[in-house]
């Protein structure tokens, strides 16, 4: 056991209580195979002197940390607060915790940040990653670090969890479609994340299966799933002429969703009289808009419970398992019939 520099030293702690350093170091880490007065004295010691133990000292003999590094597009998304809640839940109950890093779409970010991991020996790693290209894992492989993918569904070498963005973007559309509207426009986000592409040929398939020659479909991509993008959307969507404007909008996060919605009203564009709206996630305040947002929702806490649990079966050499989590319409004011 290491000491924290300029600090009280391990064998500072074994010289006051009279014991040897190995005996201090079964207290920190094999606290059963010392004898109880002998434990009491050692942590009475380590208690009066301050010492405070070198976990980074410990992980570097021990080859591996207590941590689960978590790897996602976006650490500012709200749509992250509950998968990320789920994760924690799972993995303090087997004593780990979680380091939470963002990619911000960025490939040279990512990179950083696996290489960060792989130097640390994380026990195990949640990704979702920036684009459609498979990813390379064959480092975290050879070190045993298992790796679980999020939103992830086409991985299927290594266990995934996801949610069914096909079945979502499905039914978003064919809520728009129940409601009347036939001209539909999927808008946000850019086409290399898998999400995107999934929740557009969803829409897409709802829209093309309606024969009544009235349909039409179109795609807006953003550079990301921001309000700001979605307020960009707006400007767009205004500048075309009403009699070809889309009456029912699907934006592919509640981000985006929002600001749409924004960029609509400052305009005087009545929502959902002149256009609808239809969100994705069903974030916390979607409901609470200025016109209550339509979202397609996922279950997001068990999606990180139940990541985290199959990244600690991983390592304990668990075999790779797929989960693929159903989502469901939650209609509110932003929608109604064209």
């Amino acid at each position: 056991m290491a000491e924290v520099p300029g600090g009280v030293r391990i064998k500072d702690v074994a010289a006051a209580a009279g014991v040897s350093v190995g005996t201090v170091s079964n207290v920190l880490n094999r606290p059963h195979m010392v004898a109880v007065p002998t434990r009491r004295r050692v942590n009475a010691v380590i208690t009066r002197l301050g010492f405070v133990r070198s976990e980074s000292a410990r992980q570097l003999r021990a080859g591996s940390s207590r941590t689960v590094a978590m790897l996602v597009l976006d650490v500012a998304n709200p749509y992250l607060t509950d998968v990320v809640r789920g994760v924690e839940d799972a993995v303090a109950e087997a004593g780990l915790v979680v380091m939470l890093a963002g990619s911000g779409g960025l490939l040279g970010r990512e990179q950083r940040y696996l290489e960060m991991f792989q130097q640390q020996r994380v026990r195990g790693l949640l990704w979702n990653p920036t684009n459609l290209a498979p990813p390379d894992t064959r480092l975290f492989d050879r070190l045993g670090i298992p790796i679980v993918f999020l939103d992830r569904h086409r991985e299927r070498t290594h266990s995934n969890v996801a949610v069914d963005d096909v079945a979502g973007g499905r039914i978003a559309a064919e809520h728009l479609l129940a409601r009347g509207h036939r001209r539909i426009a999927v808008v946000g986000g850019p086409a290399t994340l898998a999400q995107v592409e999934d929740r557009r040929d969803g829409a897409y398939a709802a829209v093309s299966r309606v024969h009544d020659g009235a349909t039409s479909f179109l795609t807006i991509p953003t550079p990301d799933l921001t309000l700001r993008s979605g307020r960009g959307v707006a400007d767009q969507l205004l500048e075309m002429h009403p009699a070809s404007r889309p009456t029912g909008v699907f934006a592919v996060n509640d981000l985006v969703a929002i600001g749409l919605l924004q960029g609509l009203l400052a305009h005087g564009v009545r929502v959902p009289d002149e256009l609808a709206i239809v969100g994705y996630d069903d974030m916390e305040f979607a409901a609470a808009a200025a016109v209550p947002l339509t979202s397609v929702r996922a279950p997001r806490a068990e999606l990180g419970r139940h990541a985290a649990r199959l990244l600690l079966e991983g390592i304990d050499h668990g075999k790779p398992t797929h989960l693929r989590f159903e989502p469901e319409l939650v209609p509110r004011a932003s929608t109604a019939p064209a």
